[in-house]
């Protein structure tokens, strides 16, 4: 498979902890600083991959190419974690049965954005079709024989992703847990016309997985 250029920044754990490491891989884009709030929340034992340049996809494949953890953690770079979502997700991984699981999304702003939050768990937990702005995480092997993320994709190269996992057999599961994530596309871009162009690709994304 063909790359664009991507750099890869690797800190390994402290102590190493192989048995039951989780990787996380944050994309950055190609200019983007590196979001210290976020890599002082997450635990010393997780190995932490940034992966800079590239498109999403790719930079996020190589990634995962690179990564040591039996469980693959994706986060977005401006993500906030919530106080019980590293407890929570540690807990859902001690269960035997394998998944694909994703977080609640808030967002940092009030008003409407109280009802894009409603439309997200219902899209989630209805259609099983969490985004990739909800911090997904599943099997390492999983992840690889699925052929990680298309790197083809104009788009929405995350919601294929889980329909491939659900075609899978793999189970959409939601930790339990919440992160929080920027509003500034519906700032810039408007709410009605942000909200109306996810609706329209939940509906063409669900159909095509039915």
């Amino acid at each position: 498979m063909m790359h664009d250029t991507v750099t890869l920044d690797v800190r390994p754990p402290e102590p190493r902890a192989e048995g039951a490491l989780v990787s996380v891989i944050i994309p950055l884009a190609e200019h983007e600083g590196v979001p210290e709030a976020l890599l002082a929340t997450l635990p010393k034992t997780f190995e932490i991959i940034l992966a800079r340049g590239g498109t999403r996809a790719s930079s996020m494949n190589q990634a995962a190419s690179v990564a040591r953890g039996r469980h693959l953690w994706f986060v977005h770079a401006d993500t906030t974690l919530g106080e019980d979502a590293v407890s929570k997700l540690l807990m859902g991984l001690q269960e035997q049965h394998a998944a694909l699981r994703y977080f609640d999304l808030r967002f940092d702003g009030g008003g409407l954005m109280r009802l894009t939050e409603g439309g997200v768990r219902f899209r989630s937990r209805v259609f099983d079709l969490p985004f990739g702005d909800q911090a997904l995480c599943l099997p390492a092997a999983t992840f690889h024989a699925l052929g990680g993320y298309d790197e083809t994709a104009a788009h929405g190269e995350d919601h294929q992703l889980v329909r491939d996992a659900r075609r899978a057999g793999l189970a959409i599961q939601p930790v339990g847990a919440t992160v929080t994530t920027s509003a500034r596309k519906y700032r810039d871009r408007g709410w009605l016309r942000t909200t109306f162009l996810h609706l329209r690709l939940t509906l063409l994304q669900s159909l095509r997985a039915s």
